[in-house]
């Protein structure tokens, strides 16, 4: 990351693992005052490392358990469709892919159905000419973007 020294890379670490810890907290774990950190977080949002702080919420206790990707085929370029997919409130990521598929979305339901539903949907964006969609049985783990490297 541009930028981004080892400290930083540090604070996003700890961040990522709870970003409710008090900025004293921080500073004691990466040998810095509140203040200083303080200043380092707000620098990194500043520049959009930071993009966002959220809540990462159990799907299946808000009734959302269904987890599905679908590849969707298509006749025309789909870049210029993020905010047709962006629409459809299930959708939670749409990436335009190369391959033998167009866009790879992530959708979240509450039943099998209601993907059905979204599936619909999807065939009512302008140039989508089918869907292949995965039901997930199983997520064995999601990780956030490591700062510390690879």
């Amino acid at each position: 990351m541009r930028n981004v020294d080892d400290i930083d890379r540090q604070l996003l670490e700890l961040l990522q693992q709870d970003a409710t810890r008090s900025y004293a907290a921080l500073g004691t774990a990466v040998g810095l005052s509140a203040g200083a950190v303080h200043e380092r977080v707000r620098k990194m949002r500043e520049r959009g490392v930071i993009r966002r702080t959220s809540v990462d919420v159990e799907p299946a206790a808000l009734g959302q358990g269904v987890l599905a990707f679908a590849l969707i085929d298509s006749s025309v370029w789909m870049g210029d469709r993020a905010a047709e997919f962006a629409a459809i409130p299930e959708v939670q990521e749409a990436h335009v892919v190369a391959g033998s598929a167009s866009v790879l979305v992530k959708v979240r339901t509450s039943t099998t159905a209601r993907l059905q539903d979204v599936l619909r949907r999807l065939y009512d964006i302008q140039g989508v000419s089918g869907t292949k969609a995965t039901v997930v049985l199983e997520t064995f783990f999601e990780r956030p973007i490591s700062p510390i490297g690879q």
